[in-house]
């Protein structure tokens, strides 16, 4: 009876098991997503290398990071290729969405991939590499750069199995190609109209991730976002030239404003912080330092411009210094690491006319008649209460001075204030034209 009730109790819970596989066998499979979108710079090379160390922390099936950029910092490129070569996990780069690019560096990150995938409408290529810091490489520079770029894009390629020949061609030659024949030559590996059909076509295919074969099961896998943290975004805001640009002219600004108005502290404080953040933008940006030297010498000259009477000639100068300066400060023969000349002529003339205000309002200070204390006396009119003659006398501004004069002026006469040293007040008579 025993052995009975014992059978049927293994027969009913097998029937359970198998019914419900899942519960037992089946583990839902995560894959995680980053969007990099913008210039490839050092908070996008650290975000990159902290995902995919999350990702592997965590297991996850596999990295998916989709790609939109125009390139960026050749040392920024280097340590996110390093980090894809070397992680633990698979890593797919997908150039999406439509409209979207991988130009430049990003043609590196591309092709450094397990996977590399685009959506239709998308372009990759451009990859010649430029000289930053607003100088000019020679010829042997020149030379030494780009078959260093060539050396490392084909060594990529060949580790990837992907087309060589085209990888030189696109750091020699700069060209750029569509998805579709991108995928004909072998720089990619799909192309894939959305997230959902690129996790369908990799199910299934093998990579290698570190010398271990690795299969992809990725059909109906759920799909994990990783973002920025508000630090990262913040220092990615801060790279952006245009940001960059304001920050330092708010700094200057604000400096200037405490320089000339002593005790005012708040543009102050406000000033040096937006210098501070204006120069770690700086440090990801192709910075020419001639242009803030012209930008420095224009505060210099705005400066003068209160203690020296120019006619406005050091305030002009000083406008074109700003102009200039502004004009050569990130002088990079790549546009997103330029400012925009829309962001930066507003910001200089209204930088500038900032300034000259200011220098006004302080000149006409410094050179108006004192309205208070013994300086504000001289000037006033006044009437005379005890004969001058040289010592009298006087009644002005509500108020009994004694007085002297050069000349002798009778009691009741109206006399004017020309001079003032200690209590005594100098005067002269006034002449009435009607007399």
């Amino acid at each position: 009876m025993n052995n009975t009730i014992n059978k049927r109790a293994i027969i009913f819970f097998l029937i359970i098991i198998f019914s419900f596989p899942g519960i037992v066998f089946s583990k839902a499979t995560t894959v995680n997503l980053a969007k990099v979108e913008g210039v490839i710079n050092p908070v996008a090379a650290e975000f990159i290398d902290s995902i995919i160390k999350t990702s592997e922390e965590e297991s996850a099936h596999c990295l998916i990071i989709q790609l939109d950029t125009p390139g960026g910092l050749d040392t920024s490129m280097r340590q996110i290729v390093k980090a894809i070569l070397n992680a633990e996990v698979p890593v797919i780069v997908y150039v999406a969405p439509a409209g979207a690019r991988a130009a430049s560096a990003g043609v590196m990150i591309t092709m450094a991939a397990h996977v590399a995938a685009m959506a239709p409408g998308t372009n990759i290529g451009a990859a010649h590499p430029v000289a930053l810091g607003g100088g000019k490489m020679s010829r042997e520079m020149v030379e030494k750069v780009e078959n260093d770029a060539v050396a490392y894009i084909q060594s990529i390629a060949t580790k990837k199995n992907r087309n060589v020949e085209w990888a030189e061609k696109a750091v020699r030659e700069s060209v750029s190609i569509k998805a579709g024949e991108a995928l004909e030559i072998n720089v990619i590996d799909l192309v894939s109209p959305n997230l959902n059909d690129l996790l369908n076509q990799i199910d299934g295919r093998e990579v290698e991730v570190n010398d271990k074969k690795t299969v992809f099961s990725t059909r109906d896998a759920d799909i994990r976002e990783l973002e920025m943290n508000f630090r990262d975004k913040i220092l990615d805001t801060l790279s952006n030239p245009n940001i960059a640009y304001i920050l330092m002219m708010i700094g200057l600004a604000g400096l200037y404003f405490e320089l000339s108005h002593p005790g005012a502290i708040f543009p102050g404080v406000i000033g040096a912080i937006c210098l501070v953040l204006a120069f770690y933008s700086f440090q990801t940006l192709s910075v020419n330092y001639a242009g803030f030297l012209l930008i420095f010498l224009a505060i210099i000259l705005f400066i003068a411009e209160i203690k020296v009477t120019s006619y406005g000639l050091l305030s002009i100068g000083g406008t074109v210094s700003l102009v200039l300066g502004s004009l050569m400060l990130f002088d990079s023969p790549a546009p997103y690491l330029r400012v925009s000349y829309g962001t930066l002529l507003s910001t200089a003339l209204i930088t500038a006319s900032f300034f000259v205000l200011i220098a006004t309002l302080a000149f006409r200070a410094h050179i108006r008649k004192p309205a208070t204390g013994m300086e504000g006396l001289i000037g006033m009119k006044g009437v005379v209460t005890i004969r001058v003659a040289p010592n009298g006398k006087v009644f002005v501004h509500g108020e009994y001075w004694n007085a002297y004069s050069e000349e002798v002026i009778e009691e009741g006469e109206e006399v004017e204030v020309i001079e003032v040293k200690g209590l005594k007040v100098k005067v002269k008579k006034i002449i009435n034209k009607n007399e």
